[in-house]
């Protein structure tokens, strides 16, 4: 191996350039992956725009990976080339307080393979055998794309706690937030669904919301309420990353609500209501990436309980990144996810 493969990266705001970047044959513990899938994320729109808030161009793009092992390095024992896997990418120190406690999202050092320098969007990529698992049989290459994002919701709604019969209010229809709705209908809750866009609200309906709300006029918390009985919702996630949908999603709680914050805030500083923690005793959280739940995912998507066919609504080869960015930046688009398929 050790040559060089064109990497797409963002150096201006809107546009993606392909650099050469080595990569090396795998080292003690690392397996190559040929890259067969990559799905545009969020994280990675942010980038594209210049406003990613940990991520200051230049910058790598991509990081929800699947593929095929064609090397392998000594001491890799638990996969084998020709295995179909997907790439956890975080990076950990694995000597911090938090990681000797098994807490690895939370580590003093994280950072993520695109965030130093190895993006996704590239023929061939080398990770450490620990970070990397296989596919069920039934998923293909592009629905492996997406156990990543599936991984972030995960993590999200067991941070949650939900219960069965709770009621939950979602802030934001795009991939997450409908992942997340998915999983929460999993555990037995009632989930209403609001966002602006109408392509969305009727992809929630299609994943079993029990109502939707278009949220442009912003009256969505007192329908919300309203359906769920008055009181308010036992949980709510924000998965838009605004200052409104935050405030929102701590309005629509009952008392002694939970509220998770699952989205990306371009903005460092955001302003909230301050009182209403204390006069509903409500709770607010965030959610950092996944820990030991890319094999949740993955069970629940060998077991049929997910289908992230439905999630995709647009493949494109990798020569069409560009418009593939474009078409997610688009005030009209009703892209949910897209993935970029490589030869």
């Amino acid at each position: 191996m050790n040559k060089a493969y064109p990497m797409a990266m963002v150096k201006t705001p809107g546009k993606v350039e392909f650099e050469d970047r080595p990569v090396s044959e795998p080292d003690a513990g690392q397996v190559l992956i040929k890259t067969k899938a990559v799905s545009i994320c969020g994280s990675d729109v942010h980038t594209f725009k210049g406003k990613h808030p940990f991520a200051p161009l230049p910058a790598a793009l991509g990081h929800e990976l699947s593929g095929e092992i064609i090397r392998i390095g000594d001491h890799v024992d638990r996969l084998k080339i020709g295995d179909r896997v997907v790439l956890e990418p975080v990076i950990t120190c694995g000597h911090c307080d938090f990681c000797q406690k098994g807490d690895y999202n939370l580590c003093v050092n994280i950072s993520f393979h695109h965030r130093r320098g190895q993006g996704a969007f590239i023929p061939y990529f080398v990770a450490e055998e620990n970070r990397v698992f296989k596919l069920p049989d039934n998923i293909t290459f592009e629905e492996g794309a997406l156990v990543e994002p599936l991984a972030v919701a995960v993590h999200a709604v067991k941070k949650a706690g939900i219960h069965l019969g709770d009621r939950v209010a979602v802030f934001g229809a795009g991939a997450i937030g409908l992942m997340i709705l998915v999983l929460a209908r999993l555990q037995g809750a009632a989930v209403y669904a609001a966002d602006v866009q109408r392509s969305r609200l009727e992809k929630a309906e299609d994943f079993g919301a029990s109502g939707v709300f278009n949220n442009s006029g912003g009256t969505a918390v007192e329908e919300i309420i309203r359906c769920a009985g008055g009181l308010g919702v036992d949980v709510s996630f924000e998965a838009v990353g605004l200052q409104a949908t935050l405030v929102q999603a701590l309005q629509v709680l009952k008392k002694r609500g939970r509220a998770i914050v699952a989205g990306l805030n371009s903005q460092p500083e955001v302003t909230i209501p301050s009182n209403i923690f204390v006069q509903k005793e409500i709770s607010l959280s965030g959610t950092q990436g996944y820990c030991r739940d890319f094999q949740t995912a993955l069970g629940l998507l060998e077991n049929g309980d997910v289908d992230l066919s439905r999630f995709v609504t647009h493949t494109l080869p990798v020569d069409s990144l560009q418009e593939g960015f474009e078409m997610l930046t688009r005030a009209d688009n009703d892209a949910l996810k897209v993935v970029i398929v490589f030869d």
